[in-house]
């Protein structure tokens, strides 16, 4: 796990995040609960450990001073990314992760249950048919449907002056000109990682 400290440390210096060492220590402890629950659970196709400090650790924390507000709701989280490692790294911003799929929301359940995670809860169900409580300021996705459908499927969600955070590897020129809204791109540099990264920051929905 040495090799992915450093691996963590130096991205965290080229992302210009501070993390404390506990915090340096729940991301690592997150890498290996996947590693530990991949085979039964096929929450991630990448097995390496160091390719999974690149490409889920670093590449879900290089949105990280993109997040607006106080309530985000990563929609479609998967194994928990880039929610959980976020939610590590803004304790003082409230989580939500959502995914349809019932063994990976089980997963993510239990990570943050072992992390000590306050500020993250986790829910079974498909964003079409979430209704939360309270509206959100941002929200995250790696980039599950068409850009135009995931405005669709989230603009219940925000708030007046949410914002959409979609990941996306190459410019998705097609994707923004189907979108009714207004559409910001974001060129994003992955410490380790050589493939193209973009970030859609869609607002002023409607």
């Amino acid at each position: 796990m040495e090799v992915c400290r450093k691996i963590l440390a130096s991205g965290l210096q080229a992302l210009n995040l501070a993390l404390n060492a506990q915090q340096v220590e729940q991301l690592l402890d997150f890498i290996r609960l996947i590693e530990k629950w991949n085979k039964a659970y096929n929450l991630t196709a990448i097995h390496g450990r160091e390719d999974m400090v690149r490409l889920h650790l670093l590449d879900s924390l290089a949105i990280a001073s993109f997040i607006e507000g106080k309530r985000v709701i990563d929609i479609g989280t998967g194994a928990g990314l880039p929610g959980i490692p976020l939610a590590i790294c803004l304790p003082e911003i409230k989580f939500t992760l959502l995914d349809s799929n019932a063994k990976k929301t089980r997963f993510v359940q239990q990570a943050i249950l072992e992390l000590k995670l306050e500020n993250a809860a986790v829910y079974h169900q498909r964003v079409e048919n979430y209704k939360p409580e309270q509206l959100f300021n941002t929200a995250t996705t790696r980039a599950f449907a068409s850009l135009s459908d995931i405005v669709k499927l989230t603009a219940h969600l925000l708030d007046k002056d949410g914002v959409l955070l979609a990941m996306k590897g190459q410019k998705p020129e097609a994707e923004l000109a189907q979108v009714n809204a207004k559409t910001t791109l974001i060129p994003v540099n992955v410490p380790g990682c050589e493939a193209e990264r973009c970030l859609v920051k869609i607002s002023a929905y409607g």
